[in-house]
């Protein structure tokens, strides 16, 4: 059986012939492609993934050679420990731990959201928002106001993970994301928010999210499509884009807890063919800095963050402090459409147990699928702009598509040929 080598992320390379594979190490290839294909370095414009060679410099002390060597881990445990010995010395000075028996389910919950948080684009706020709100019938505001608190910890520490780590990341997303999305929080918690109806917070929240998964389907299923590691070209029509990107991002996370992570992520990935491994990095160290400003916000300016919230990120302090920079981790090293696929799953769940659990009115049930319509429609024409775009670059390549099939087919004609000629000599 032939098996031709599909096109890397980030730059062409030769199809390549192999032998036929046992199904134990199709298995194996399988996994190593999906869940551990390499990271990607900020001073790596385009080629190799995996590990880079270590250059230690000679006359280097014991803590340098640490710093070099051990990089990884040291991005992932210095967060961790710090955020921890905090909560302890807070948790042993006031008695934090009898809270566990009223909040156990929470830490539970937060154990698997705040590992999907920091893989993923979404944010911890993705999974904990509908769970708290839908499942446990926390109100929507609380459940915001501690989606904020919990992502100060988690988010924050997978971002620092991520910069420690010297991950590629697209900085102008960052910058001019930042801008809109910081006006469109304020704006968000001071006028929009209060006029929504607990519903409304709840199904508006997943059916944006659900229009979401399904353009970023129609988007993957273009195969060998063209990715980069930063936007192309850019200009200040571009800039433009992203801040109001960010604004609409700020909006939906001044009721849903998080969203400016997703569009950024959308407008990268759909518009500008960011790699959605680079651009899920770039939104958690965005979606890092507005969660802050968000918490601040609403316990220092507007001074409405409810007890409950207070009591739950008591005792999930730690488990947001593990989690994120862990997720931070292993998003680095999963295969695009490893972290798609989760963002299919994840809306899906949301929006079915939206309808469920909510049974929403007539005039709300049409609200939703009209801003899932209308959402599937706007993110479908970001991707029709992002292939009118790709052939604005110097490096397109109109017969890109037509080369790759042909050396398949050549590669398949001389396997036949060598084939045939072994078993003649047989």
């Amino acid at each position: 059986m032939a098996y031709v080598t599909p096109m890397n992320d980030f730059k062409s390379e030769p199809v390549l012939f192999e032998e036929t594979l046992t199904a134990p190490e199709k298995l194996r290839k399988f996994c190593k492609k999906y869940f551990l294909e390499g990271q990607k370095f900020h001073d790596e414009e385009g080629g190799e993934t995996g590990p880079r060679e270590i250059i230690v410099p000679a006359g280097t002390d014991f803590l340098e050679m640490l710093a070099l060597k051990h990089r990884k881990m040291l991005g992932i445990c210095i967060p961790q420990v710090f955020f921890f010995i905090i909560w302890l010395i807070l948790a042993i000075s006031n008695n934090w731990f009898p809270l566990y028996l009223k909040w156990w389910n929470m830490a539970i919950i937060m154990v698997i959201g705040t590992i999907i948080g920091g893989a993923t684009c979404e944010g911890s706020g993705a999974v904990t928002f509908p769970i708290m709100t839908l499942l446990l019938h926390i109100t929507p505001n609380v459940s915001r106001d501690y989606i904020y608190m919990s992502q100060s910890v988690g988010i924050t520490a997978a971002a620092f993970t991520i910069l420690f780590m010297g991950v590629a990341l697209e900085w102008h997303s960052i910058i001019f994301c930042s801008i809109g999305s910081s006006f469109g929080l304020i704006i968000g918690l001071e006028f929009v928010a209060p006029l929504m109806s607990k519903e409304q917070k709840k199904m508006f929240f997943v059916s944006i999210w659900f229009a979401f998964a399904c353009a970023l389907y129609l988007l993957n299923r273009m195969k060998k499509r063209k990715v980069y590691l930063k936007i192309q070209l850019f200009t200040w029509w571009k800039a433009v884009m992203l801040v109001a990107t960010g604004y609409v991002g700020g909006t939906l996370t001044s009721f849903g807890g998080t969203g400016a992570c997703i569009c950024s992520f959308s407008i990268l990935t759909l518009a500008f063919s960011i790699s959605e491994k680079i651009a899920t990095q770039t939104s958690v160290v965005l979606m890092a800095g507005q969660t802050m400003l968000a918490f601040f916000w609403r316990a220092k300016v507007n001074m409405a963050i409810a007890e409950t919230s207070w009591e739950i990120i008591k005792c999930t302090w730690p488990i947001s402090a593990i989690g994120g920079p862990l997720g931070g981790l292993i998003g680095s090293y999963v295969h695009r459409q490893t972290l798609a696929c989760a963002i299919y799953f994840l809306e899906f769940a949301a929006l079915v147990g939206g309808f469920v659990v909510v049974r929403p009115g007539l005039s709300l049930t049409i609200a939703c699928v009209c801003i899932i319509v209308f959402g599937f429609v706007f993110f479908y024409f970001l991707s029709r702009l992002g292939l009118h775009l790709l052939k604005t670059y110097p490096d397109y390549d109109p017969d890109r598509l037509q080369k790759l099939a042909e050396a398949k087919k050549v590669a398949s004609k001389r396997h036949i040929d060598d084939v045939c000629q072994s078993n003649a000599k047989v």
